[in-house]
């Protein structure tokens, strides 16, 4: 998929684990994992927000559109 989820690299920089943020967010651990894999398929404008404002980021930082064909191990 041409969309690219940069959730790793924000929990990085804001030295936070993904077990750390599915409880501040109230979201499954499985489904931030199927987030940060890349694996999901869709996004609720809710759940984008409580990541934003937990991780004090714009939605850009977690999402980038990369030119080119679909990953295939996607």
């Amino acid at each position: 998929m041409p969309i690219r989820v940069n959730l790793d690299r924000m929990l990085e920089k804001r030295g936070m684990t993904l077990s750390e943020l599915s409880t501040r967010v109230d979201i499954t651990l499985a489904n931030l994992s199927i987030l940060k894999t890349g694996k999901a398929r869709a996004m609720r404008f809710s759940t984008l927000d409580a990541i934003c404002r937990t991780l004090e980021c714009q939605p850009g930082d977690l999402l980038e559109w990369v030119d080119g064909p679909p990953d295939p191990d996607e």
